[in-house]
């Protein structure tokens, strides 16, 4: 049973919430460290070891620094991400450029901070070519399977995916390359999402060791490192059990040592890019219940919205809700928990069973609006506020981060009204 916890008292939540308003995300910084110091040493039994910590899954660079401070390093797919590794001092090969349709901007900016660059696509070599007066001295590539890989719900199958060469491409892709001059070489590919099977990330291990020792065979190249991707789930439900990272570490290290040691790779890295497990189980989307609605259902509505945590409504996924002060309370109500959207998938739960819960309408007669239970989202530190829009005109919320010494500090404030109208020129509507 995994238990769902969050750091804070509600006496504290109250306090804090006088400062920083609901809704707002909160992150445990010695949480977060710890589980990042768990990974390195659970694979530090390879010759070398990096994680790129996949920065769209939270991109603030108070987490990226705390990870940077822990050894990792970022896996960027787009120009901001790159800025935002820069900006929390991860520097050249610690940064790799994962994207896709990549404009020529992103490939500069990448080479002028030394990042590794992982093309996509066969076309892209030469792309980079017209961009460049000359290839880095090293470049990797994504490998898409296709039909010899299952995907999962979430990403789909490989063969329809829009990511990676094919095989074939690879194998073409690496010849040329060497005879272009390049002199080191990586492999990459990420074929599924939010999978917690053990099997399913031992078969892409051992899919992508075979495949190093082929190019080894029939391109004459060794392969540097292999990246594994991300993908590893979390359990988001409580009856789910997280995928432990030394079980896993160990039982790659077991494949590593069958096919690539003997195949004189034995020096070849491994590099992943996890996100979600790295940061997801350590951060919380905390809002206030605002209003309830009795008619063909019980709702309770909420001051956030899907626009602070779109998962729910785009995926159907399901993320554990708890009511802070009423944690051992019996789950006497059913209720969908939703937002203010004009959009009826704007839920955040349906039909869940919760304790009563208290609204800001009901507090106090109904004249505080500062009242009303604090509702708890678990598991929302990656692929949350990341994922926020403005639709409707909505305002995404904040972020928190509670520090090692217990203390709060704000790492990204609320969205303003100035903010939403910033990149509009009402003065020229005037002259419209």
């Amino acid at each position: 049973m995994n238990e769902k916890k969050f750091p804070l008292a509600k006496d504290r939540l109250e306090e804090l919430s006088k400062k920083y308003p609901t809704p707002f995300y909160l992150y445990d910084e010695k949480a977060i460290r710890e589980n990042a110091r768990r990974i390195i040493k659970a694979f530090s039994p390879f010759p070398a070891f990096k994680e790129h910590f996949a920065v769209k899954a939270c991109p603030n660079p108070f987490i990226i620094k705390i990870l940077a401070e822990e050894g990792f390093g970022a896996d960027c797919s787009s120009l901001p991400e790159l800025l935002l590794a820069d900006m929390a001092g991860i520097k050249g090969e610690d940064i790799m450029l994962t994207s896709n349709e990549t404009p020529a901007k992103e490939y500069i900016k990448a080479r002028e901070l030394g990042a590794i660059i992982n093309l996509d696509d066969f076309t892209h070599i030469a792309f980079l070519e017209k961009t460049f007066s000359s290839l880095p001295e090293l470049v990797s590539f994504r490998y898409n399977p296709g039909p010899l890989k299952e995907g999962n719900a979430i990403i789909g199958k490989p063969e329809e995916a829009k990511y990676g060469f094919t095989r074939e491409q690879l194998i073409e892709g690496y010849k040329l390359l060497k005879a272009k001059g390049v002199k080191r070489f990586g492999l990459h590919t990420m074929v599924a999402s939010n999978e917690l099977s053990l099997d399913y990330h031992l078969e892409t291990g051992r899919l992508l060791f075979e495949l190093a020792v082929e190019i080894k065979n029939k391109c004459g190249v060794s392969i540097e490192f292999v990246n594994l991707g991300g993908g590893l789930g979390i359990p988001y439900r409580p009856e789910q059990e997280a995928l432990s990272w030394e079980v896993l570490a160990a039982e790659l290290k077991k494949l590593y040592d069958s096919i690539i040691v003997p195949s004189g790779l034995g020096g070849m890295g491994i590099h992943t890019e996890y996100g979600r497990p790295i940061t997801g189980p350590y951060g919380w989307l905390v809002a206030r219940a605002l209003h309830s609605k009795h008619i063909y259902r019980e709702y309770i509505g909420l001051d956030a919205c899907m626009a602070d945590l779109m998962r729910p409504a785009l995926y159907g996924a399901y993320h554990h809700i708890t009511i802070s002060g009423k944690e051992n309370a019996s789950g006497t109500e059913t209720y969908d928990i939703v937002g203010s959207l004009c959009e009826n998938n704007d839920k955040f739960a349906v039909q869940r069973k919760l304790p009563k819960i208290e609204t800001a309408a009901e507090a106090a007669g109904g004249g505080n609006t500062d009242g009303g239970d604090f509702v708890i989202i678990h598991d929302a530190g990656a692929h949350g506020r990341a994922m926020g829009f403005n639709y409707n005109g909505k305002l995404r919320c904040g972020e928190l981060l509670l520090r090692c010494d217990g203390s709060v500090i704000q790492i990204r404030r609320p969205e303003t009204i100035d903010d939403y109208f910033a990149t509009l020129n009402p003065e020229d509507l005037d002259k419209f």
